[in-house]
């Protein structure tokens, strides 16, 4: 419910693609590259939620099947059995970062295998691609995507709007999309494969929430912002004739054309001055309802209608729940009960204070009921009650005066949905979280109906920082729009965010190394300090003071022994302190803007980077000197770390393509720098707890290395390299932060821009070492292997299966492949991290290049999508070669 959302990525891209350097002055040549794959299990580590829901979309044929698409973090299916959400874009990878934005969701209610996601972050130069359309035939196990020839915006504004994205439900083979930037609607006749332009659509939009916006972003065109087709004018098989489009125009909001799309024309009669949010037909009602606000939202919005249109006649009626001069918001959360025709509810999504409304009507508008009523204000009267316990931190730790409450019953309520078999159960998003009820209709029967969070799986934060303190709580993160969260136990949500101060995004934060209960964290807020300290472990916080001038929170780093810290904010230049920030003094020798670090064991020593400077203070931040190496990244896409344990100790990754990239190591304070020549490019560095028999620490990164993009191990100082992802866990941009566990060896803490922290744990927990996976002596597999066959979804004809290879022998494999043959007539449909074919029943799968080597007492995995008919047994019997494998 914050007033604002970020991208982490884009002034670092940004950054990225403009930085230039000459070529690095020294390089590793005795490190060789090695590919070898481990097994890793990913989960979140649980917020549940943390930000903004514009679109959820029921599927209109098959019962609890249920889709939510959020603004920078994909998109997600609903799983009825175990009421959490399953993310499904996590395999969109680094070079396409921006198609974890989804501005529309469209689920084939003739096919519901089949959905359908428009995906692209902004239309602006901020995204360097152009958008796309993703079609999945098994509810978004996986993916083909059509690239656009423009941009989509799903984190611009007006993404809120909606569904610019639409199946006809009569003919499914047809599909709409409403483009922003003035390129009009466009059209597929094949199921989404290729895509044209309705030439013959009078009116691209004309809206913009700023004209004089310089960077793009609030001056785009909004464009055309929903299509709604009335079923009722089709028959199955024969595209539908009736079909309603919105556009961004205050003058002309609603077209339309009945004679499936060769002509169209403006609706006569609509209203004016306003933008319609939302067009929703109730076809057995015979009324379009159509939502309106003057803005395009989703935080403006100051005035607001909803008006019901009768299809058979032409009738348009103003059935708003308060009169415009009333209103200080705007509508558009617009939903009808299709198990009760004429039940029709919306929202005053921009009403920040004192809280959002949801209306509902019985009766196709005639008349309404609110959520909530003064009785004598500011007293409150609320017809729900509200249950976050699930996710506590929802309260954010306020105490606000009446008529005011927490938890609010939301903000940027842009999407609201009933679902269509179950009159009792709706869903709605908010600017943090997805809100529903199972027992709606008790507000139509005086009693009071329940919301709880219904988001655990829905994972929206953008990550700016990660530590993992030697002691205390295993993670510690730095978040947009919720500030961050202290996690004692990843697999539960946190009570509370940091407070005292609560930023609105925290940018960045440091422990001391020897004393992990001192704890600094900077970050944005509208008025107030800037930084805060802990001195126990991020439990309880205090606010520092602000030297004059800042404005943000920049970085900050903390003394090993916690007894100074060096700041380096936005607004002024770096500055130091001893103690907590009651004074600070501005230090010397660096530019302002600076990255700065601490050194792990010198408490003295801190360092800092600019432009391609690298410095180094030896008195505690007073004075930085530049140090004289040359060859390390020009511009300000960096990211560098000093290692516990070791003075001096730094690595530093980063840079751009068109100069100096990749991953340095200095062991002289910054004095001299070696670049890693086996890491092409390197965005984050981390460390964590060194493997068995290790004498480093084991390394992190978020790389591509080898020619591939992925998150990457080494246990031997960077000259060999694991790859720990792969191709179905990417999660787009993961430059921000990496850092391992101090406690545990192989676990891994990843950022990304939008699904949240991941971490990743090895499914060998032998605690590291193994073959040298580049050894020609290393023997095929032949020994002992065991396999795990799991059903991980199923539906009408289709399913998902994941599988598990154990090397259960004593010698490492450097290549493998698996033979099994299904019961049932099943077949392969499409498979990743395995290469695979099938005869008959009998499949083969075998290794790709990256997962060859399985040392012995680790595994592999592989997963594909089949259909099925009758029957899904699982496989009984599984080889390796000549060998049986044990089935688990």
């Amino acid at each position: 419910m914050r007033r604002t959302r970020i991208l982490t990525a884009v002034l670092a891209l940004a950054a990225g693609l403009l930085a230039g350097t000459p070529p690095a002055l020294a390089a590793d040549s005795t490190a060789k590259v090695s590919l070898a794959a481990d097994t890793y299990t990913w989960k979140n580590a649980r917020i549940d939620g943390g930000g903004f829901v514009p679109g959820i979309v029921f599927n209109r044929s098959e019962k609890n099947l249920a889709y939510a698409r959020t603004d920078i973090g994909g998109a997600y299916r609903w799983q009825q059995s175990s009421k959490t959400w399953t993310p499904l874009l996590d395999s969109v990878g680094w070079d396409d970062w921006g198609h974890t934005g989804v501005v529309s969701l469209a689920s084939d209610a003739v096919d519901p295998n089949k959905v359908y996601a428009a995906v692209g972050t902004y239309t602006n130069s901020w995204d360097p691609k152009n958008g796309a359309v993703m079609r999945s035939s098994n509810r978004g196990a996986s993916w083909q995507k059509t690239d656009l020839p423009f941009k989509l915006g799903g984190n611009m504004p007006g993404r809120g709007m909606g569904e610019r994205l639409a199946v006809d439900p009569n003919k499914n083979s047809v599909l709409y999309l409403g483009a922003p930037s003035g390129k009009g609607l466009w059209r597929s006749t094949d199921s989404g494969v290729s895509w044209s332009q309705v030439a013959n659509f009078p009116n691209v939009g004309n809206y913009q929430q700023d004209p004089s916006d310089t960077s793009g972003y609030a001056s785009d065109n909004q464009g055309i912002v929903w299509v709604t087709f009335d079923e009722s004018t089709g028959t199955s098989g024969n595209a539908t004739k009736t079909v309603y489009v919105g556009v961004a125009d205050l003058q002309n909001s609603v077209y339309r054309s009945t004679d499936a799309g060769a002509t169209w024309t403006r609706l006569a009669g609509q209203p004016t001055g306003h933008l319609a949010h939302k067009g929703v037909l109730d076809a057995a009602g015979g009324y379009l309802y159509l939502s309106y606000s003057d803005k395009g939202g989703p935080y403006d919005g100051g005035k607001g209608q909803v008006w019901r249109y009768a299809t058979a006649t032409g009738t348009w009626t103003n059935i708003s729940p308060v009169a415009e001069a009333d209103t200080y918001y705007g509508f558009s959360g617009l939903t009808v009960d299709r198990q009760k025709p004429g039940t029709v509810m919306a929202t005053a999504y921009s009403s920040w204070w004192p809280d959002t409304q949801i209306f509902r009507s019985t009766d196709s508008g005639a008349t309404w009921t609110r959520a909530w009523d003064y009785t004598s204000y500011p007293t409150r009267a609320n017809r729900y009650t509200m249950d976050v316990s699930s996710s506590p931190w929802l309260t954010w730790g306020a105490n606000p005066s009446p008529p005011e409450q927490t938890p609010k019953l939301g903000w940027m309520t842009e999407s609201l949905e009933i679902d269509p078999f179950d009159s009792n159960r709706m869903m709605y998003g908010t600017g943090a979280t997805l809100y529903g009820t199972e027992n709606l209709t008790n507000w139509d029967s005086g009693g009071q109906f329940t919301i709880k969070p219904m988001v655990q799986g829905l994972e929206e934060t953008a990550v700016n920082d990660l530590a993992s303190p030697p002691s205390g709580a295993p993670l510690l993160s730095a978040l947009g729009d919720v500030g961050g969260f202290r996690h004692t136990d990843l697999t539960k949500v946190p009570s509370m965010m940091f407070t005292s101060p609560n930023f609105t995004t925290t940018t960045s934060l440091d422990f001391a190394e020897t004393n992990a209960n001192t704890v600094v964290r900077v970050g944005n807020l509208d008025s107030g300090p800037h930084i805060a300290f802990s001195t126990d472990n991020g439990v309880n916080w205090f606010a520092g003071t602000d030297p004059s001038g800042v404005s943000g929170g920049g970085t900050v780093a903390a003394a090993s022994d916690g007894g100074r810290f060096v700041w380096s904010p936005a607004g002024t230049g770096v500055q130091y302190t001893t103690g907590f920030g009651s004074s600070w003094s501005a230090s010397s020798g660096i530019p302002a803007g600076a990255i700065v670090e601490s050194d792990r064991v010198d408490a003295k020593t801190f360092y800092g980077f600019k432009s391609g400077k690298f410095y180094v203070s030896t008195d505690g931040g007073a004075t930085f000197t530049a140090s004289a190496a040359t060859g390390l990244p020009s511009g300000d896409s960096v990211r560098f770390k000093a290692l516990p344990g070791a003075k001096g100790d730094v690595w530093l990754a980063g840079g751009a393509t068109d100069g100096a990239y990749g991953l340095w190591h200095s062991t002289d304070g910054g004095a001299s720098w070696t670049k890693l020549s086996n890491v092409d490019q390197a965005d984050a560095i981390g460390f964590g707890k060194a493997a068995t028999g290790a004498s480093y620490q084991t390394l992190y990164t978020s790389a591509k290395i080898g020619g591939v993009r992925g998150i990457f191990r080494s246990t031997d100082k960077g000259a060999t390299w694991t790859r720990i992802n792969d191709d179905a866990h990417q999660w787009g941009w993961t430059g921000a932060a990496i850092t391992g566990d101090p406690r545990v060896y192989g676990r891994v803490y990843v950022s990304t821009n939008g699904r949240g922290v991941i971490y990743g744990d090895r499914s060998d927990t032998s605690g590291g070492g193994g073959t040298d996976p580049t050894d020609p002596t290393d023997p095929t597999p032949t020994g002992a292997c065991a396999v795990t066959y799991k059903i991980t979804n199923q539906w009408s004809g289709g399913f998902q299966a994941d599988v598990q290879l154990s090397n259960t022998g004593s010698s490492a494999w450097t290549g493998w492949s698996l033979v099994w043959a299904f019961p049932n007539a099943q077949t392969i449909s499409q498979t990743w991290n395995a290469e695979s074919a099938q005869s008959g029943s009998t499949v083969t799968a075998k290794n790709v290049g990256w997962n060859a080597n399985v040392a012995a007492g680790s595994s592999v995995s592989f997963g594909f999508t089949g259909n099925w008919s009758g029957t899904n047994g699982k496989p009984t019997a599984f080889k390796l070669g000549d060998q049986a494998c044990t089935v688990a």
